[in-house]
């Protein structure tokens, strides 16, 4: 028999499971909960900050960083449902996160009560699991497969708990066992490895193309692309894995794309797609063979026609693969396609060597500038928008590095709460958050997280004052851009006034000076650079339809008088052009 309360055995459970700092705001809901966790301060850290949202998506880089669980916590009503954006880039990027949505006092429910909201309906799409505690009875076992289906499902695990059932006394625990926290590992059988090997063994023109499945099996990708001599693309989730110290990495493809990795997978004959569930599928080709590999059946040629499915870890499949092919001599192709990245690599150095004619820095040598000075563990958060694009193309990866953003779910302002997540999840590494000025201020609120915890996270806020990447969007359909321009601050002189070390940069020669200040300060930094809003980056292949739809929208502007816009446009971005003419 126990004389346990609900939230007490619920913060126990989390204690068992591994989860080491839970998320999120207090609320009357949630004090049953809350003092539970006071009184387990030794074993579980409760990180107080301003949005719940922020909380899930902290939570989330948490989990990703430390290899751990983690738990966000929202009280009843809003305090919950502001959780919902984090947790659906949690769900879809594969975070570990235990959910607990505290709600109305249980005889309420269903009569329109104050803060009363359908929790299990708001959260079924963004978790794996949505578990209801309607009374003492049903603890520890509905926590336990809430805790499961986050850890063995790779993704969100909730429990709805009123309050007053937390603070209720457990006489008699429901099923309690050991939380599984162990995932299997899989691969396919014997005859499917056979198949794949004699797929390979006749075609001439390979590419693999990796992504976020291959963190545990870099070394087996590395020496598959040796012995069939095939350059590596990846997606962004697979850059961090791939990229680093890898003599046949060619980039990435898509609207972010950069190097040969489009080129390579346009003149192949056979594709290997390795862990990844890439979203774009216009950009993958649709004449190769396609032999795709995920631990996920349901990923199997879900954007991509492919010709074999195999279901298994990437480590797994390729340790039983490897030696069932031969190792190849020519290397011709690989020669081809490698010359084609170093090439377009030199291309994406114009303005990283050039200050550029247009008005504020250019985002390249801001990027570039990073990646130089920060540590070579260090943890990059990069924000969705054009600082997906400046972290795509300019972050270089070593070993050691790792990257975040919201890679699947594409929401804004996730890289601050993303480096907050990061540094408690991994204290001793560096942490860079590479802030657009929109995302930022969305939930600029956690830059009273870092100041009040002090949280030594460094904020690089990239300030276009406007939306770059949704100005450059409305541009190539043929779209005045309407609506993107916003009045900023001094990002600078703001976080000062926060008890944050704070500096706004506007000359090329004070960004590495101000970076390195930022980087040797010892609590939370943030630098405010002002960035050119025009400057535009060039996808790895234009399409005629999005050459016209710029050249209407300059055509729009240039006859509703704005001529001077164009002319910016144009000097912004003149050695861009110069190259593509």
């Amino acid at each position: 028999m126990s004389s346990n309360t609900v939230a007490e055995l619920l913060v126990d459970q989390m204690v068992e499971a591994g989860i080491r700092n839970v998320y999120g705001i207090v609320g009357d809901s949630a004090n049953p909960i809350v003092d539970a966790l006071r009184r387990h301060e030794a074993d579980i850290t409760f990180v107080h900050v301003r949005n719940e949202e922020a909380g899930a998506f902290a939570a989330g880089a948490d989990a990703q960083i430390s290899g751990r669980p983690t738990a966000v916590l929202g009280s009843s009503g809003p305090g919950s449902v502001h959780l919902l954006n984090g947790l659906y880039d949690c769900q879809r990027n594969g975070s570990a996160v235990f959910a607990i949505a505290t709600h109305v006092p249980s005889a309420e429910i269903g009569t329109g009560y104050f803060q009363e909201t359908k929790p299990e309906f708001i959260f079924a799409d963004c978790c794996n699991y949505v578990g209801t505690i309607g009374s003492a009875q049903q603890v520890p076992r509905i926590p336990e497969l809430a805790l499961q289906a986050a850890i063995l499902g790779r993704g969100v695990g909730m429990v709805i708990l009123p309050g007053d059932i937390a603070a209720a006394k457990v006489d008699d625990e429901s099923l309690r066992h050991p939380i599984i926290t162990t995932r299997p590992v899989i691969r396919p059988s014997d005859s499917d490895i056979d198949r794949a090997a004699a797929m390979i063994a006749q075609a001439e023109r390979i590419v693999i193309f990796g992504g976020f499945g291959t963190r545990d099996a870099r070394a087996e990708v590395l020496e598959l692309s040796d012995k069939l001599k095939a350059p590596i693309g990846y997606a962004y989730r697979g850059k961090d894995v791939l990229e680093a110290d890898n003599p046949n990495a060619v980039g990435m493809t898509g609207l972010l794309g950069w190097g040969g990795a489009t080129a390579a997978l346009g003149a192949s004959d056979l594709v290997l797609m390795l862990g990844t569930d890439f979203y774009y599928h216009a950009f993958l080709p649709a004449q190769p063979t396609i032999i795709q590999v995920d631990d996920n059946a349901s990923h199997l040629g879900r954007r991509a026609s492919v010709d074999l499915g195999l279901t298994g870890d990437v480590g797994e499949t390729l340790r039983a693969l490897l030696p069932r092919i031969e190792a190849r001599s020519d290397s011709s192709f690989l020669d081809k396609i490698l010359e084609h990245h170093h090439r377009d690599v030199r291309k994406l150095q114009t303005y990283v060597e050039h200050e550029g004619s247009g008005d504020g820095l250019r985002p390249e040598m801001v990027a570039t500038a990073l990646s130089d000075l920060a540590d070579d563990d260090a943890v990059f958060s990069v924000d969705t928008g054009m600082c997906n694009v400046w972290g795509a193309r300019y972050l270089h990866m070593k070993p050691g590095r790792q990257l975040l953003g919201s890679f699947g779910h594409g929401s804004m302002a996730n890289a601050m709460p993303q480096a907050i997540g990061a540094k408690f999840g991994s204290p001793e590494r560096q942490v860079v958050a590479i802030c657009g000025d929109g995302g930022f201020s969305m939930l600029m609120g956690e830059l009273l997280t870092a100041a009040g915890l002090d949280i030594p996270v460094k904020l690089m806020v990239f300030n276009n004052s406007t939306l770059g990447m949704v100005r450059a969007e409305m541009m190539v359909v043929g779209y005045e851009p309407w609506g993107t321009d916003v009045k900023n601050p001094d990002f600078g002189a703001l976080a000062s006034a926060v008890g944050v070390h704070g500096e706004r940069v506007e000359q090329a020669a004070d960004i590495r000076p101000a970076i390195e200040r930022a980087f040797a300060h010892p609590g939370p930094a943030l630098i405010d650079f002002v960035t050119d809003p025009r400057a535009l980056a060039m996808p790895p292949s234009t399409t005629l339809e999005q050459v016209k739809g710029f050249a209407l929208t300059t055509s729009k502007l240039m006859f509703s008088g704005d001529v001077a816009e164009v002319w910016q446009q144009a000097k912004s971005n003149i050695r861009d052009i110069r190259q593509v003419l």
